[in-house]
């Protein structure tokens, strides 16, 4: 105060602080300028992001000293200094908060005159109001810690300020950057998209912010991230265009989330311009892109489309009256207005102005909103929570402690700052915005967040339209969006399109969100996602492959040609053998009927009749009374052909024997010693049909096997009579033996008299029947079997 008042003082003693008296004094941190340059600690003055957050400071003060409810008869004063976006700048002058803590010894010092010296007593910072950007928060926190001074930031959003252990006098009335990022994963998996790449701005925010969602995305497992960029603080030439080259390696993870400062964005969407990927990437931006005009500004085509978030906040029309009527005059108390003013209005202020090279001077007359550009900084809503957070926690302090007392009582002449910060951790109020100020046990603030989408309108003109909000979930209105190309649906960001039906995935080792799509080939179907598993026997797959059905069972049909030729042949037969048994019967007792051995010839044609007459139960549709019929009839009609030969034969053989030995004729030639001897062959064949009955009784089943081709679209079930080719050949066993001794026979009586015309034509029939069957045996088991064949049998 006394630089300012004494001219022979340096006019810059106070320069770099503003100071207000008061009972309770609270600290202040503001990037009042941007971080200089070649080792320079301050650059230029921030009109918005310093002196507009720094004014809702001095503003919220007021509006506290004038409030009769709000710590009644207690004044407020602050101590305010630039921390000039610089981390370790700002720990120098936060180092002003702790000097009434350190005790100073004056025993070795001593003035000139000997007396001892005069040390003016610092003030007592009950609490800081601070910092802006995480990095500088981070710094200041750690040595405000040590000092038990609670810290309220209105704009510090690194995830990393929530460990309660470390940062354990740190509160913030902005949601941390874990929320945001919870809050842009929710938007990502809202849209569809599964694989994104990350860009952060190298430092704490960006690095951050990035490693939250990474965090985030890993823990939910819907998400792949498919790069992690960083971008430099000291960028070289041609950087930016090396970024987009890279993010295009993966050019499927179309949607890049961005946790980056507004110059980066803007150079970032400035080479993506330049690189002709203007609707190429779906940007989805944090809080310092927001809904700012800055980085967007003269490249609104490759910035169409984006997605944005925003912390909830409103515009606070109080302090833009309170703004508006500042002046050189009324605002002596703010240090660097003079430099604000001078910047503002594009003027110059006496001979010691900073602006040098400006045209005109300043006359201290211009106004701010009417011969300047004025918008409140999104920020000073936050400011004045903060304030009014450490003013409500003083308050309750004060009640508690004071019990009504006017002003301050000896118990909180001497503020605690552990104490004040469970008072402060426990404040619930409504802020500025109308929105609850409260924290949780980290300190942090509830997430509320606006979400904006960069829309170009029908009229070329573009804008930030609020298209959602964030409050723990997402509320997210689809219909609201607009995309570059037109289509209303959302663009896809994903590694690997969805398998069609039928299809497995195959997932690429490490990243679960690429993978290959494997048709189920065969008879397997798809079981689950990443599954082909074989049908059961059966089944085949559906014509999608996503499911089994029943295999088509055949059998054979009446209309086959493998059935028509055979029924056709049989009943030729059926015929023919009943028009000879019908002659037989009509001339029974002529010489020549007499002659040929009516009994045999009967047995004989009965069992030409049954070979005929077993094609109808081979092609009838198998059950076990047609299966029992097969069983039964398919070797007897040949045991009754081969059994009356063979007796016929054997009875040649015996005459002629004996007829060399003696006069007499053999035993067993009379008919019926003939039927006898025949029946009691083929009784044979009955009982082994007996016996199999017994052991085996007979059945259908379905061959999968015989019809289960490659394409399973051609699979058949085949539906027949369970007996085994074995079984069938065994079955016709017995007759093959009565064949083969029948055909014995016909060679030992092959020299009989030519008058005895039998022996011949029976020996003739064997011998082809003979070759016949040497043929089909070897040609049965042979030969591929067709379905008609094997349901035939």
């Amino acid at each position: 105060k006394q630089g300012l008042l004494n001219p022979q003082l340096p006019l810059q003693e106070y320069a770099h602080s503003i100071r207000l008296d008061g009972d309770i004094m609270l600290g202040g941190l503001f990037p009042v300028h941007s971080r200089g340059e070649r080792g320079v600690p301050c650059g230029e003055l921030k009109k918005e992001k310093g002196i507009h957050r720094l004014e809702a400071m001095l503003f919220a003060i007021d509006l506290i000293n004038k409030d009769p409810e709000l710590l009644p008869n207690v004044t407020l004063g602050a101590r305010i200094l630039d921390t000039c976006s610089r981390d370790t700048y700002a720990l120098e002058q936060s180092l002003t908060f702790v000097q009434a803590l350190i005790e100073r010894d004056g025993s070795d010092v001593r003035c000139a005159n000997g007396d001892p010296p005069i040390f003016a007593k610092p003030d007592k910072v009950v609490g800081v109001i601070g910092a802006a950007a995480s990095s500088v928060s981070i710094m200041v926190a750690n040595i405000l810690r040590l000092f038990k001074i609670p810290q309220i930031s209105y704009a510090s959003t690194a995830p990393e300020l929530s460990d309660n252990t470390r940062y354990d006098f740190f509160s913030r009335v902005v949601p941390p950057d874990s929320y945001q990022a919870q809050a842009m994963l929710d938007i990502v998996t809202a849209m569809g998209w599964n694989y994104v790449s990350t860009l952060a701005s190298e430092g704490n925010y960006g690095e951050s912010g990035v490693e939250a969602f990474v965090q985030i995305s890993r823990e939910s497992g819907g998400v792949c991230i498919a790069q992690s960029l960083k971008i430099p603080r000291e960028p070289m030439p041609g950087e930016f265009d090396k970024l987009i080259l890279r993010l295009l390696e993966t050019s499927n993870a179309r949607a890049v989330i961005m946790f980056a400062n507004e110059d980066d964005i803007r150079r970032i969407l400035d080479a993506a311009k330049r690189n002709n990927q203007t609707g190429h990437f779906l940007w989805v931006g944090s809080d310092s892109w927001g809904s700012k005009i800055s980085p967007v500004v003269q490249q609104e085509r490759v910035a169409e489309g984006a997605v944005t978030i925003l912390p909830k906040r409103a515009s606070i029309d109080a302090f833009d009256r309170y703004f508006r009527s500042r002046s050189l005059s009324n605002n002596r108390r703010n240090v660097w207005f003079a430099e604000f003013w001078e910047e503002n209005f594009v003027c110059k202020l006496g001979m010691h102005g900073k602006r040098p090279g400006s045209p005109k001077k300043c006359t201290g007359l211009e106004k701010v909103g009417r011969d300047s550009t004025y918008e409140q900084e999104g920020k000073v809503q936050f400011v004045m929570d903060a304030v009014y957070a450490m003013a409500h926690a003083l308050h309750r302090m004060h009640r508690e402690l004071c019990s009504g007392y006017p002003g301050l009582c000896a118990r909180m002449a001497n503020i605690d700052g552990k104490e004040l910060l469970t008072f402060i951790r426990a404040v619930n109020f409504n802020g500025s915005a109308g929105t609850p100020v409260t924290f949780n046990e980290n300190g942090d603030a509830p997430g509320r967040y606006d979400i904006f989408q960069y829309q170009i309108n029908n009229r070329s003109t573009a804008e930030y339209k609020v298209i959602g909000h964030w409050t723990d979930q997402l509320y997210l209105n689809m219909d609201a969006m607009q995309w570059t190309s037109g289509d209303p649906s959302v663009p896809a960001s994903v590694c690997s399109l969805p398998c069609k039906m039928g299809e497995r995935k195959k997932v690429v080792k490490g990243v679960p969100c690429c993978w290959h799509c494997e048709r189920c080939e065969g008879y397997h179907f798809q079981a689950s996602e990443f599954m082909c598993e074989l049908c059961p026997y059966e089944q085949r797959p559906d014509q999608n492959h996503t499911g089994c059905q029943p295999i088509p069972i055949i059998k054979l049909e009446w209309h086959s040609p493998w059935a028509v030729l055979p029924v056709f042949i049989s009943v030729l037969g059926i015929l023919a053998t009943t028009f000879v048994i019908v002659t037989f019967v009509r001339y029974h007792d002529t010489p020549i009927v007499r002659a040929s051995g009516r009994e045999m010839s009967y047995v004989l044609l009965t069992g030409i009749f049954l070979c005929y007459a077993i094609t109808f139960p081979m092609i009838a549709a198998p059950d076990v009374a047609v299966c029992s019929f097969r069983r039964i009839f398919l070797g007897l009609g040949m045991c009754f052909s081969y059994a009356a030969l063979l007796t016929k034969t054997n009875r040649i053989h015996r005459i002629f024997e004996q007829g060399k030995k003696a006069v007499t004729p053999p035993r067993f030639i009379s008919p019926a010693s003939q039927l006898v001897i025949t029946f009691s062959l083929i009784s044979v064949q009955l009982m082994g049909v007996f016996v199999w009955f017994a052991t085996d009784p007979p059945h259908t089943v379905v061959d999968y096997g015989e019809q289960r081709t490659q394409d399973p679209e051609n699979a058949r079930g085949v539906l027949k009579c369970d007996i085994s080719d074995l079984s069938l050949i065994c079955s016709l066993g017995y007759s093959i033996l009565l064949m083969v001794t029948c055909t014995v026979y016909a060679i030992k009586t092959r020299g009989v008299p030519e008058t005895f015309n039998e022996a011949k034509p029976i020996g003739f029939t064997m011998y082809t029947t003979c070759i016949i069957w040497l043929a089909f045996i070897p040609i049965f088991f042979g030969t591929a079997q067709s379905a008609e064949r094997v349901s035939l049998f």
